[in-house]
């Protein structure tokens, strides 16, 4: 098992988790995290770090987002390592707490 980036991330990008991780698991895109399932070592320390509550163990991930699991593993792949916590996204604090928000994951630049 490993865990997973989820909805709450897109549009915040905020990256205090990338900060505590011992393993170097996450990738950037435009405007979404994903966790590397083959890196990372499921210790959960990134879990508490998010202030949006978007990272969840694969096991306790919400039925309304399995589909997450697979984007992280197919955008991981794609997108660059981030190895440092950076400012989040601008308007950040505007997204954090939208709902239904899949249809703006922007898998490209």
């Amino acid at each position: 098992m490993t865990h997973v980036v989820g909805e709450s991330c897109i549009g915040c990008k905020y990256t205090d988790c990338v900060a505590v991780c011992p393993v170097e698991c996450f990738h950037e895109g435009p405007n979404f995290l994903v966790i590397d399932p083959e890196v990372c070592i499921d210790c959960g320390v990134c879990v508490a770090e998010c202030p949006v509550e978007a990272i969840f163990d694969e096991k306790v991930l919400p039925a309304e987002q399995k589909e997450y699991a697979e984007l992280n593993v197919r955008l991981a792949a794609q997108w660059p390592l981030i190895t440092q916590s950076m400012e989040p996204l601008p308007d950040a604090d505007n997204w954090a707490d939208r709902q239904g928000k899949r249809e703006h994951l922007m898998e490209t630049a």
